[in-house]
């Protein structure tokens, strides 16, 4: 009886509930912001790529920037599912499913931006009727098409016990979502056998999705590497993607962690203890971020040579090293002098350096691919003063600024749909520590 009371309780502690006023708010701005996105978007169809700020040399401009930071967040948000479950780290449990849903929303508007920078839409056809499998273009588009659908299936495949829980509520969930759940999960009946079919099943794609995820961000990479410029002449370029990758990543997860627990008051469930256990897992990868970039940096700047002078020197001195040691900063070495102290690991500060790794984060891809297109091998001649300089047009910027609205508006829908803390699982383990 007293197992009976306490799983109703938590069963109502984590079913999804229905956005209050400042919910509302944050859902009217964020479509707002996305209708403005498209609307600019709008106007780059009509008029053509000419409404941007990319000219010949800066034919990669904030977009490409964008979508490598999407692919950067999606990273772990994925490998956080596939290691903790394959480990059998149980602490983890309450941060999949945030996890997951930032992952799936991540990689939905990485593939968008794509297509958003291809100029003409049709041109995202062609890639598959026309591809060269001598470009790492199509082996990106390969990779990410395959580890979108494994996001979405490990997604889904967990969700399955805590919908057949979520169709019990129709009165609180209401007739539309009622169906909706019935359509993804009325097979579901929970018998041994189906339990065990989709425990095989999440196994399997945390397997796939560890060397897919780890591609994804090699090939992108290689987008870079394989271009002749310099900055991007780098064998190092796939470990130091990756890096980032992970720490975004983390970033973005406790950031996640901290507002659902806010907005959905979850402090029994997300404890001061998993903010311990993230603060520590973000500070080291800040500090492997950090290795990286130096070793990214050391060694052309120690050679100096002539091709790299310009380019390097625009980052650490000249026009571009605001941003350069304000990403560094913000991005790597405050969130280490924070997290270094037990009292910086508390939610409230593992938070504010969640922010301040993101935003230092999409700098830092910014920095990635601007100041490297400025300064190509052969000197710019006779070229119009607006080729030599890049700020982003307004129309970019709104597509840019939508498309992270967009982001947070998929990852705000999904978690007013489903819980955003696996309730099947957490009665589980209620029920083990009993035992």
């Amino acid at each position: 009886m007293e197992n009976s009371i306490i799983d109703e309780k938590i069963i109502n502690d984590l079913l999804p509930q229905k956005f209050g006023k400042a919910g509302k708010i944050w859902i009217a701005l964020l479509t707002v912001i996305c209708l403005v996105g498209l609307f600019a978007y709008y106007r780059q169809l009509r008029y053509g790529l000419v409404v941007t700020a990319m000219r010949d040399y800066v034919s990669w401009g904030i977009y490409i920037s964008n979508f490598v930071f999407f692919v950067a967040i999606s990273l772990v948000g994925s490998l956080i599912t596939a290691i903790f479950r394959l480990a059998g780290v149980k602490w983890g449990s309450p941060l999949t499913r945030i996890a997951e849903i930032i992952a799936v929303a991540a990689i939905i508007f990485a593939s968008l931006i794509i297509i958003v920078d291809m100029g003409s839409p049709e041109r995202f056809y062609y890639l598959f009727t026309h591809g060269r499998i001598q470009s790492p273009i199509i082996w990106d588009v390969i990779v990410i098409t395959t580890y979108f659908f494994i996001s979405l299936l490990l997604l889904y495949y967990p969700l399955l016990p805590d919908i057949k829980i979520l169709l019990r509520f129709k009165e609180k969930s209401g007739n539309g979502l009622h169906k909706f759940y019935g359509y993804l999960g009325s097979f579901w009946k929970g018998t041994p056998a189906q339990f065990k079919l989709s425990e095989k099943a999440i196994n399997i794609l945390c397997i796939t999705i560890i060397p897919v995820a780890f591609t994804i961000h090699t090939v992108t990479s290689w987008l870079f590497a394989t271009t002749y410029r310099p900055g991007w002449d780098s064998t190092n370029f796939g470990a130091y993607f990756i890096a980032g990758a992970f720490l975004v990543g983390a970033g973005a997860v406790v950031v996640a962690m901290y507002v659902f627990r806010k907005a959905y008051h979850l402090e029994k469930y997300i404890t001061e203890n998993h903010f311990e256990k993230m603060g520590r897992v973000v500070v080291l990868l800040s500090l492997l971020y950090l290795y990286f970039n130096m070793n990214e940096f050391l060694t052309p700047f120690f050679k100096m040579k002539k091709s790299e002078e310009g380019y390097l020197t625009g980052l650490f001195s000249g026009d571009f090293a605001p941003v350069f040691w304000f990403a560094i900063l913000i991005g790597m070495i405050i969130p280490i002098i924070i997290l270094l102290f037990k009292s910086g690991r508390k939610p409230l500060p593992v938070f504010i350096v969640g922010i301040m790794v993101i935003i230092g984060a999409w700098f830092k891809r910014y920095l990635i691919v601007t100041p490297t297109l400025l300064h190509p091998f052969l000197p710019m001649h006779d070229a119009p003063a607006s080729y030599l300089h890049y700020f982003p047009s307004w129309e970019e910027w709104a597509i840019t600024i939508g498309s992270l609205a967009g982001a947070l508006l998929i990852i705000t829908l999904l978690a007013r749909i489903f819980p955003v803390i696996p309730i099947q699982e957490t009665l589980t383990e209620q029920h083990e520590k009993a035992v």
